[in-house]
């Protein structure tokens, strides 16, 4: 199993490279298949993204650029005040199940806080982090900032991401003055919980400072000499603008001269105050006005000049040195001095064997709405299948055929006249190619007969006759069924006009129950906004006895691991555990009992109430021992009257998405939607009848 950790900020110029670059090493140490992934990246000027050439070059990583990223800011900006976080969401969980694929582990590192792009970044990472299911790690800067100021940010966005139900395994506090390092990390140890690791990083003032090269690249400077010298760090940076002997005395270490490029005194009085011993080392020259010095004094500056890079730059003095001072120092990829630097100091101050137990043993069952529908589309992918939509002329149908022809994932037949059904499209204006997707027509088909005696062998021990049953192959939910008799699809998903019984009462006379299934039921998949739960019977046994209620939760926990949900299961009842008594009560216990009698290994609960099921706060105190309570993800209902009426709730009052209903027990899959349907309700039904497919 790939694993991952994401890594971010909650601010810019938090030294959050400096972090990225020991987790690679770190991933580095216990396999040589590591991925890199950074979502959304602030690309300017058409140029690489730094941090994913620094990680690809330095560690020689197999990856390429373009597979490490999916947009740009601007394009997140764009797309997020259009409504598509959807797409943002699934476009992004695509690319990162491309890495874990084909990685042992996988660095996720969020955006940068550029503040650019017109979005909140901390809600941004928070909601990749959370959709991609792996654990955080948040880094914070403490320069500049009152200590209480930096300690309640820190808290603030830790508590951010668990208000989310995001993982956080740690904190790093980073850039901290030697002096506050103890109270530092004693006040976050004091307010975070024990299990969540805390690191302390000094600032480190060579990895605090930008260099000469990021000075030149974000002004656009010509380098006049002293190329291999552009990695050297500023510590500082003056203005010379007065006479030299004044200036000399303002000189510091490491600090960068700006100066007119006609101002040869100052020049020639620089570099040889870097010569001597009795002043401080300077890191560069830049040259404004774009002036450059006579040829009699470069060839003075070309015959003193050893460590010194020279650049000229276009641009007035006080403009030149305002845009100095906003350069914020990076880590790049050929600046080597810096990598290894910050490679030592991740060493020393970080607790690596820590962090490596955390995000290896770490595991979670969580799924987001997001990621199981994403899963939903690559089990379709799998094994292709053909499913038959009866109600071919309805135009919901028609718009979610399209969009499944468009991502070519299923085969298709819709039952109608192909006419109708060309010109609905066209008003529609969507396109149906019918050289992909298959019209028959069940009121003058070529199956007719051959379906007519089908249909007859199998029902005529109950009293059908030929007539009828020629008859009956003339009804869509006949003709879909029989074509999943005969082999000529695997699934159906009906019901957008039809009612319930007349899509599911071909399927019990043809198709059948499973071998040893005596109830068909059913579940929706709830995507609630931080989990999917899995609810069962909401559609189709109106009253189920103790048996028939122990069969449905066996069939609900089967589906829901099926379609990767762990299946803890919950027996709902007004009672919770031994206290309450009644007719109800004691048919949900007697049905918990048959289920552990059956599946003694199936994590179940009952009779338990609602809250207690799925909220841990009211679990400790209601059923403390439990392993469901508080976390159950599979609710059985004991009656359709509660199940219809909660799930429709729920679907209303949360907005989360109701999948379903998918029918259980049948021998091939049939799938029931509701007369209400939306276009994605259709969709997904038809996602998942699929993969039903592939499981039988």
């Amino acid at each position: 199993m790939s694993k991952s950790i994401y890594i971010t900020t909650i601010e810019s110029d938090s030294g959050k490279s400096l972090i990225s670059l020991g987790i690679l090493r770190m991933m580095l140490t216990k396999s040589s298949k590591v991925g890199y992934f950074r979502p959304i990246i602030n690309k300017k000027n058409n140029q690489v993204d730094n941090h994913i050439n620094t990680a690809i070059s330095f560690f020689d990583l197999d990856l390429k650029h373009n597979d490490c990223y999916v947009y740009e800011q601007h394009e997140i900006a764009d797309l997020l005040s259009e409504g598509k976080e959807d797409n943002v969401i699934h476009n992004i969980i695509k690319k990162y199940k491309e890495l874990e694929e084909k990685y042992d582990y996988v660095l996720v590192e969020g955006t940068d806080f550029s503040g650019e792009g017109g979005f909140t970044e901390v809600d941004v990472n928070l909601m990749v982090a959370k959709n991609l299911g792996i654990p955080v790690l948040i880094v914070g800067a403490g320069n500049g900032k009152k200590k209480k100021d930096f300690i309640n940010t820190m808290q603030i966005t830790y508590n951010s991401f668990i208000s989310k139900e995001v993982d956080v395994i740690g904190l790093i506090a980073n850039k901290i003055e030697n002096d506050e390092i103890d109270y530092v990390r004693e006040e976050l140890i004091k307010s975070i919980p024990t299990s969540i690791q805390i690191d302390v990083i000094p600032k480190i003032n060579l990895l605090a400072y930008p260099t000469v090269k990021e000075v030149v690249d974000t002004l656009g400077g010509k380098v006049l000499f002293g190329e291999q010298f552009l990695n050297n760090s500023i510590g500082s940076y003056s203005t010379g603008a007065m006479q030299l002997r004044n200036y000399l005395t303002r000189i510091k270490e490491n600090a960068l001269v700006i100066t007119p490029g006609d101002r040869a005194d100052i020049i020639l009085g620089a570099l040889q105050a870097n010569a001597s011993s009795n002043y401080p080392k300077i890191s560069g020259i830049i040259l404004t006005g774009n002036l450059i010095p006579e040829d009699s004094i470069l060839k003075l500056i070309e015959g003193v000049q050893s460590t010194i890079p020279i650049i000229s730059v276009d641009g007035g003095t006080f403009g030149v040195s305002n845009r100095i001072g906003a350069v914020k120092p990076k880590i790049y990829a050929n600046n080597n001095q810096k990598i290894v630097l910050a490679l030592d100091t991740f060493d020393k101050y970080v607790n690596q064997e820590g962090l490596t137990n955390i995000f290896t043993n770490f595991n979670s069952d969580k799924i987001t709405p997001s990621m199981f529908q994403y899963n939903l589309l690559q089990k379709a992918r799998l094994h292709r299948k053909h499913i038959v939509l009866p109600e071919g002329n309805d135009e919901r149908i028609i718009k979610a055929a399209a969009r499944l022809q468009l991502l070519d994932i299923v085969d298709l037949t819709l039952l109608g006249h192909k006419k109708d059904i060309q010109t609905k499209a066209n008003q529609l204006g969507v396109q149906i190619d019918f050289n992909k997707i298959k019209v028959l027509n069940p009121e003058d088909s070529q199956y007719n007969s051959s379906f007519g005696k089908s249909l007859f062998e199998a029902r005529k021990h109950k009293g059908m006759t030929e007539t009828t049953a020629y008859d009956l192959t003339r009804d869509v939910s006949y003709y879909g069924t029989l074509m999943i008799y005969n082999g000529l699809a695997d699934g159906m998903v009906s019901g957008a006009v039809h009612t319930t019984m007349h899509t599911i009462k071909p399927a019990l006379q043809i198709i059948k129950t499973k071998p040893g299934v005596s109830v068909v039921s059913s579940v929706f998949f709830m995507c609630l906004s931080d989990r999917v739960s899995v609810m069962g019977d909401c559609a189709v046994n109106p009253n189920p006895n103790a048996e028939q209620l122990a069969e449905i939760a066996l069939s609900s926990a089967a589906s829901a691991a099926a379609f990767g949900v762990d299946p803890k299961v919950a027996m709902l009842s007004y009672s919770s555990g031994t206290s309450g008594k009644g007719e109800e009560v004691e048919k949900v216990r007697r049905a918990t009992e048959i289920v552990k009698t059956k599946n003694p290994d199936l994590k179940i609960e009952g009779p338990i109430q609602y809250d207690a099921a799925v909220d841990m706060s009211v679990a400790k105190t209601k059923m403390p021992d439990s392993e469901v309570a508080g976390q159950a993800s599979v609710l059985i209902f004991p009656d359709l009257n509660t199940g219809n009426n909660t799930y429709k709730a729920i679907q209303r009052e949360t907005g989360a998405l109701a999948i379903g209903p998918m029918l259980q027990g049948l021998n091939k899959p049939v799938n029931d939607l509701s007369r209400g349907c939306t276009v994605d309700d259709i969709f997904n039904t038809v996602l998942i009848t699929a993969i039903q497919a592939n499981q039988n």
